[in-house]
């Protein structure tokens, strides 16, 4: 038992990753407050004045590369110098995973948007969905909320929490806050913006490679339990028919797990996009947007145990 207590004292990591997670359920960061809101201003700054509207879509594309490259590995420069200067590692790595995550602040949305849906009040669903989706909300029919939502909450789990975690383990906490960054340009980007069609798709392949292993391990996590044939099938039937792959596992897995029907047609700056449909074919409701959630925060902490193992092993075979 000494000999145990003395190996997780002496991991930093991991000592490191359980603070943060710690302190994101005591002390989450308020959206409006988080300094990601300063990186979101300086890309969106930046793209103002490099995107321009007459351009070739050729040039736009390499305008949008080369903004990624200055703004990501000027941080990433940044960092590595930093770390050189700290005294205590533990502390560096905790804070950067601290400001990466953001598990306290989706669950705080799921539980007020599964409130507001269950009694029907769209205007209140349409107000919390707009601060998390790049699509036009007012439009939106109770059902394309609901959907919607259910989106929202996979994804975001999948990288805020499991993406932010896993390069965690890799990289330490530079790892878990350039993941986060190259989150937040590939949504300040988005090529579903009409603005960004262009410039916006070299954010979005960067972000699709960072995707491919951590949400696709969790998507297979997710189907573990009840339903897992059935989810599985349904992960090899339409897992690669999303645009980018780690969301579309996402989608796939859940939706079969736990029959709902997610994906199709939506509209972004008033243009109408075809989507596949994934999953099952119940529309989801508050229940299901609470299963949802339920499944998520279940298989994110046996994603934390299993990361802590991870390093624990890792500590004792160094």
């Amino acid at each position: 038992m000494t000999d145990a207590i003395a190996l997780i004292a002496g991991n930093s990591t991991l000592l490191a990753l359980w603070g943060a997670l710690a302190l994101q359920w005591l002390l989450p960061i308020p959206s409006q407050l988080h300094p990601l809101q300063i990186w979101r201003h300086l890309a969106l700054s930046l793209a103002s004045k490099v995107n321009k509207p007459n351009d070739a879509p050729q040039q736009k594309r390499l305008s949008g590369l080369l903004s990624w490259l200055l703004l990501w590995l000027t941080v990433l420069i940044v960092l590595i110098c930093l770390y050189q200067l700290v005294w205590f590692d533990t502390a560096f790595h905790l804070l950067l995973l601290w400001v990466a995550l953001d598990w306290r602040n989706i669950h705080r949305f799921s539980k007020q948007f599964v409130r507001a849906y269950s009694r029907e009040d769209k205007r209140q669903c349409r107000a919390l969905l707009g601060t998390k989706v790049n699509r036009h909300t007012d439009s939106l029919s109770l059902l394309g909320l609901g959907k919607a939502s259910a989106e929202t909450l996979l994804v975001g789990y999948g990288r805020l929490v499991a993406g932010v975690l896993f390069w965690y383990a890799l990289a330490g906490g530079i790892g878990a806050i350039l993941y986060r960054l190259a989150v937040e340009l590939s949504r300040c980007w988005s090529p579903s913006r009409q603005q960004y069609r262009h410039f916006g798709q070299p954010a979005t392949t960067a972000l699709a490679v960072l995707d491919i292993v951590p949400l696709r391990l969790f998507a297979l996590l997710l189907t573990v339990g009840h339903n897992a044939k059935v989810a599985l099938r349904g992960l090899k039937q339409q897992g690669e028919s999303w645009q980018l792959p780690g969301p579309g596992w996402l989608l796939a897995a859940a939706g079969h797990k736990l029959s709902l029907s997610l994906g199709g047609p939506a509209i972004y700056d008033q243009i109408k996009m075809e989507r596949p449909k994934l999953g099952g074919r119940i529309a989801p409701a508050a229940l299901h947007l609470s299963q949802i959630d339920r499944l998520a925060n279940q298989r994110l902490w046996i994603w934390v145990a299993v990361h802590s193992l991870l390093l624990l092993m890792l500590q004792g075979a160094v």
